[in-house]
């Protein structure tokens, strides 16, 4: 993990590998160092993993207050490490900054993968198209999180202060970006058709957090987008099945 500053904004950064740029923007809870999913394509791509500004142990920008700060954040991020055909992946809460970032500028973006991305709304006012992070059940939760989530849980009671604090701040910067209004932009849906480069949105067949219909329909509002499913998968199909989703996104990678 290395330390980086973007505009005086420092951030966490792991990064590891060599070949095309990939950056890789987490979902909501975070991730770890030693993800399978990122150590797979990290044998063939030069893979990029920040902390969001507020997550974990990277700065929290006074005022900032929704994803546009986010999206804008990396795009300054592309342009001051000079990435160029950049692969950009986003998960869950990483992938609505992925999308707000392309229907916003694509310059330095050369294909992107959406898994399970949160940020539209499709329902009516009445109708929840993602479930509550943070009221509902944490058992229930953990239900709707995985296709199978026996072990899932962390026993926050064996970790150390240093990554209970990056958790708890992790948890805050989450709902602060997303909470109002509830884990979507109004107006993202208007202006998907403005993504201009090769999607994937891969999603998982058993998401209880946002349903596969949820993610074909945000497929289908980006031009030539391909919407692919994953086997034994909840919210998180590159946690539960890193071997299927690395293949899905080096398949789409190499055209």
């Amino acid at each position: 993990m290395q330390r980086l500053s973007i505009r005086g904004n420092g951030i966490d950064l792991w990064r590891e590998g060599s070949g095309r740029p990939v950056l890789y923007l987490h979902p909501g809870d975070g991730f770890v160092d030693e993800d399978p999913f990122l150590a797979l394509l990290k044998q063939k791509y030069d893979v990029l993993a920040p902390w969001h500004p507020g997550f974990g142990h990277s700065d929290f920008p006074k005022g900032w207050d929704s994803v546009d700060d986010l999206a804008y954040f990396y795009l300054d991020f592309l342009d001051e490490l000079d990435l160029k055909d950049a692969v950009l992946i986003g998960a869950s809460f990483g992938g609505w900054i992925a999308a707000e970032m392309a229907v916003r500028g694509s310059r330095r973006i050369g294909r992107m993968v959406l898994i399970d991305p949160l940020g539209i709304r499709l329902g009516g006012p009445t109708d929840r198209d993602i479930a509550d992070f943070h009221n509902t059940d944490a058992g229930l939760l953990e239900k709707m999180k995985w296709a199978n989530p026996e072990g899932r849980q962390r026993d926050l009671m064996k970790l150390d202060d240093r990554t209970l604090t990056g958790i708890v701040r992790t948890r805050e910067a989450f709902a602060h970006y997303g909470w109002r209004p509830y884990m979507h932009n109004p107006v993202l849906t208007r202006w998907l058709h403005r993504i201009a480069i090769p999607t994937l949105v891969l999603w998982g067949e058993r998401d209880g957090i946002v349903s596969p219909e949820y993610g074909r329909a945000y497929a289908e509002r980006i031009p030539g987008a391909r919407f692919k499913t994953i086997a034994n998968a909840g919210h998180y199909p590159q946690i539960e099945q890193p071997q299927s989703s690395a293949d899905q996104v080096r398949a789409f990678i190499e055209g």
